[in-house]
């Protein structure tokens, strides 16, 4: 809506006669920044000598961009109560679950953020918790509770205002909007393009700029700026890789930074108040050694980081042990490893079928790797692993019918894009989509030894309700360690020889015989 120019009124006692003169306003530039954070796991970057990240860090621009301009808000694009090794720690029975990511960001100073899907990791009771525990403002356009309602103090939209030096206000509006990839029972999801829009139009009049605040595919992502033309500006996450792009008819922006805080982008706007034309100029920045840490947020990561850490020691691990150096990183991004192996997968899969003498082959579910992102080259530390495989759990090797194994590994491919989606090692596909197993046919009658978390064998995983000991072909047989010891005790046997698991003949091969020639890993489809 164009807005009217505005007017000031005097009044002046001119022969007895009030007189009212009319003086307009100066028009203004008004000035904000937007710094934009998404997909925030961790509240240290890795342990490697050049890595990027840390919540510090951030902090520490925050405050250089306040000083420079006190109109500076810090949103959040959702992912940040989990996935966190961290947030898995166990103090007095239970799970972190998230509140070292709110107390972090409380004292950063976040002003804004709405959900991601994987906030919804969380038991309910968790969940609450956590937006009672947060100092800065949730909300979500089209995330309800279970009863199609919004949750408590979380609006549907967010509306702030900003005045110009000359007392010009320009209000500005956030919507927010989820993909729907994390359903739970507690909690339910509109289309997010359609709310979006109707959203939008109850903001009609009320706002001078339209943030929308996105943790939405790509796709969905420019659908939205090809459908609501009206948006300004599109700050999403989800990706974990920086992306900027302009799409619509307008030519909207859309923007996401890379994971954990390896980089963040700052959003400089200028809107003119006289031709209600906004410019945006945006800056990705790497979160780099060279912006020094803030002490007080550091003081609060070292407290949160200390509990965990103690935690994990009281169950038997190290956190702080080194125990191998990559030379290549390895991917581990749900985008990824739920629809296909990487170099990630294939190892820890080949980790499992090391366990085991005389093993046929290895399965691993997907939604095990909570990771959703790349471990860089350099060490990697008990706590890596921890990050990796956050929740605890046994691997069992059991005894299981050919017949019974067809059905799994079929499963495990219409699986794919969620977490049912099953890693292996020593299987693979011929031309005809039949299963090999060790290079050959799998036969309905053969009974195979198979290495596999308990929680397959629990019946647990999507669309695998009839993978149970209880089944008439399986035996289920000797229950072996903790899938992170395992992967632990297993990556240290690489060591002192540092790995990259891109060569043509890598350290774990010289380990266990094979070759990349002849390697058959899971589902490569």
């Amino acid at each position: 809506m164009k807005r009217l120019q505005i007017w000031k009124t005097c009044s002046l006692i001119l022969s007895g006669f009030s007189i009212l003169l009319a003086t307009p306003v100066f028009a203004e530039i008004v000035n904000l920044n937007l710094l934009h954070l998404n997909d925030i796991n961790e509240i240290t970057p890795p342990q490697n000598e050049n890595a990027r990240g840390g919540l510090a860090r951030v902090a520490t621009l925050r405050q250089q961009l306040l000083r420079e301009n006190p109109h500076t808000f810090t949103l959040l694009a959702g992912d940040l109560l989990s996935p966190s090794g961290l947030g898995n720690a166990q103090i007095e029975g239970q799970a972190i679950a998230g509140q070292q990511m709110v107390a972090v960001m409380n004292t950063l100073g976040l002003d804004y953020a709405t959900f991601g899907n994987h906030e919804f990791d969380l038991r309910k009771e968790q969940f609450y918790a956590r937006l009672q525990e947060s100092n800065f403002q949730w909300f979500s356009t089209n995330v309800s509770n279970e009863f199609a309602e919004p949750f408590q103090q979380v609006p549907r939209s967010i509306i702030f205002e900003i005045a110009g030096e000359q007392g010009t206000v320009v209000r500005v509006g956030l919507i927010g909007v989820t993909l729907d990839l994390n359903r739970r029972n507690y909690v339910t999801y509109t289309d997010p393009i359609e709310s979006a829009k109707t959203q939008i139009q109850q903001l009609q009049g009320q706002v001078d700029i339209l943030v929308a605040l996105t943790h939405l595919s790509f796709e969905q992502d420019k659908q939205l700026a090809e459908s609501i033309p009206e948006i300004d500006l599109i700050l999403g996450g989800h990706e974990h890789e920086n992306i900027q792009v302009w799409r619509g008819a307008n030519l909207t922006p859309i923007f996401k930074s890379d994971a954990n805080a390896k980089t963040v982008y700052v959003h400089r706007l200028s809107y003119d108040t006289t031709t209600q034309q906004l410019n945006i100029i945006s800056e990705l920045v790497p979160i780099t050694q060279s912006i020094p840490e803030d002490l007080t947020v550091r003081q609060i990561i070292n407290e949160w980081l200390e509990k965990g850490y103690q935690a994990f020691r009281d169950n038997g691990f190290n956190p702080d042990e080194v125990i191998a150096t990559l030379t290549e990183s390895l991917d581990g991004l749900d985008s990824r490893i739920r629809h296909q192996p990487t170099n990630l997968t294939r190892l820890l899969t080949q980790f499992l079928l090391n366990e085991v003498k005389n093993a046929d082959l290895a399965i691993l579910n997907s939604g095990a790797i909570r990771i959703d992102d790349v471990i860089e080259p350099g060490p990697i530390t008990q706590y890596d692993i921890l990050r990796l495989l956050p929740f605890p759990g046994l691997v069992m090797a059991v005894e299981m019918k050919g017949s019974l194994l067809e059905q799994v590994l079929n499963q495990g491919i219409e699986n794919k894009g969620t977490g049912g989606y099953l890693q292996t090692a020593n299987v693979q596909q011929d031309i005809d989509n039949n299963w090999m197993i060790a290079d050959r046919l799998l036969k309905p009658t053969q009974t195979y030894t198979v290495v596999l978390p308990q929680f397959l064998v629990e019946g647990r995983e999507q669309n695998l309700a009839f993978l149970t000991c209880e089944h008439p072909d399986i035996h289920c047989g000797e229950e072996l360690r903790d899938i992170r010891l395992i992967v632990i005790n297993q990556w240290k046997k690489l060591s002192p020889v540092t790995f990259n698991p891109l060569s043509r003949r890598s350290p774990l091969e010289k380990l266990t015989g094979t070759s990349r020639d002849r390697e058959t890993w899971a589902i490569a489809r």
